[in-house]
């Protein structure tokens, strides 16, 4: 009565149920008729949310691909083609969400890209929705982490920070670091190692593997005494601290970092220093193909237009790394032994970081695994991030280096712990179909 009050037309429902709508028109009142109208259905729901975004009640791009690609969608009516595989999408994010669950995660994120041409065959971010519901989603929670959320991520940088040392020849995998203390002051704040074990005298090889953050800011000091800012040029030459070009605009700003002498010494075991996923998965990738740029992409590009990329790291870098990487994984020392999944030649690093919650730095975890394999001839990275995980005090690790063996409870809420273990069974499970569907003959 209110509407027929104030309004000369109005609907009754958008979307009307057929039991709904044969009631209204069985009044045979010849002032109400019914709309015909387009709309678009998702039959996957919430597979690929983040990554194809949505639209308003007038079929306009608001996120995602359909926001982006909204104007040449409409004016060529050419399809896109995208570069997800759908078998490997639901199965990542079947798994990440028993995992989320498992480990009592505020949010988790995962990416497979191919590190030769750029290709994303997953890209999953939780909690996710579902498109057809077209909501007005307002709760930051359900920002795409992968490409929006910006983290401290912790040792992974330490990858970052070797191949910066190897590119500007400030040391080799066997160069040896005498007498690193166990402490050393920062703006009146120690850094210390989490490892109390490292040893005092160790190789670079070892600082990686053993995930050393005194040694690793002696790398990085290294390469700064050769030119104030070298370090930090290296981490944007890769793309890590840089702005990214992306087929979603969904992309966080890329903020600007003054690496002081403090700063620099935290950015090198991956502290004081914030990027995205999607970031760390191109730095990973040039780290492996060979020191070649890539453009992460969504969209498939015409045959012939793929060409392999500016070379940003010297020739070699990538073969004394990838070796290293492996250890991590496959070696008792090493703090990724989860995700040696057999035949899969799986090499990779942890990072284990404090979330900074209103400024400080908090208990609340974020754990980072990033992966790449196979490492003899590197093909894909996967990365795997979760977001305030916990332990789990029923959960049972099968040792994967030591067949039979299981251990119940998570002891540590490290990477090592949980992300790896993530992305161990991930691997496990899309695998086979990576092998049929990606690796060239």
């Amino acid at each position: 009565k209110k509407k027929l009050n104030k309004n000369k037309f109005f609907k009754f429902e958008k979307k009307i149920s057929l039991m709904n709508y044969e009631k209204i028109m069985a009044l045979g009142d010849k002032s109400i008729r019914s709309e015909e109208k387009l709309i678009r259905l998702y039959p996957q729901e919430n597979l690929f949310s983040h990554i194809i975004g949505q639209i308003d009640d007038d079929n306009n791009g608001i996120s995602g691909l359909e926001k982006s690609f909204d104007k040449k969608l409409k004016e060529t009516r050419t399809p896109l083609q995208l570069t997800v595989d759908i078998d490997i999408q639901f199965l990542i994010r079947k798994e990440l969400i028993k995992f989320q669950k498992i480990f009592r995660a505020k949010g988790s994120a995962a990416i497979l890209m191919d590190v030769n041409n750029g290709n994303i065959i997953s890209m999953v971010s939780l909690p996710d929705f579902n498109l057809n519901e077209r909501k007005n989603i307002t709760d930051v929670n359900y920002i795409n982490r992968v490409t929006k959320g910006t983290y401290e991520l912790g040792s992974v940088f330490k990858t970052f920070t070797f191949a910066a040392g190897l590119n500007e020849n400030v040391i080799e995998t066997d160069t040896m670091f005498f007498d690193l203390p166990k402490s050393i002051p920062c703006a009146g704040f120690p850094i210390r190692e989490y490892n109390k074990d490292m040893p005092s005298d160790i190789t670079a090889e070892e600082i990686l593997i053993r995930s050393g953050n005194i040694g690793s800011v002696r790398i990085a000091q290294s390469v700064e005494k050769l030119g104030k800012g070298k370090f930090k040029l290296f981490l944007e030459k890769i793309g890590v601290l840089s702005q990214i070009d992306f087929d979603i605009e969904e992309v966080a700003r890329q903020k600007q970092f003054f690496l002081g002498k403090c700063k620099l010494a935290t950015a090198s075991f991956g502290h004081g220093v914030t990027t995205t996923i999607l970031q760390l998965a191109k730095g990973y990738s040039i780290i492996a193909n060979g020191g070649f740029n890539i453009k992460p992409k969504l969209v498939k590009e015409n045959i012939g237009q793929t060409k392999r990329g500016k070379r940003l790291i010297k020739e070699g870098i990538s073969k004394k790394i990838m070796p290293i990487l492996r250890k991590i994984v496959s070696t008792e020392e090493g703090t990724a032994k989860q995700a040696n999944v057999k035949g899969y030649d799986v090499a990779g690093k942890t990072g284990t970081a404090q979330q900074v919650i209103k400024g400080k730095y908090s208990k609340v975890k974020i754990n980072t695994f990033a992966s790449i394999f196979p490492s003899t001839k590197p093909k894909f990275v996967f990365i795997v991030m979760l977001e305030a995980p916990k332990t789990n005090s029923e959960y049972v690790y099968e040792y994967r280096n030591k067949p039979g063996k299981t251990q119940t409870g998570t002891p540590y809420n490290t990477a090592g712990w949980t992300s790896v273990e993530v992305a161990g069974k991930i691997i496990e499970k899309i695998g086979p179909i990576l092998a049929t569907k990606f690796i060239e003959n």
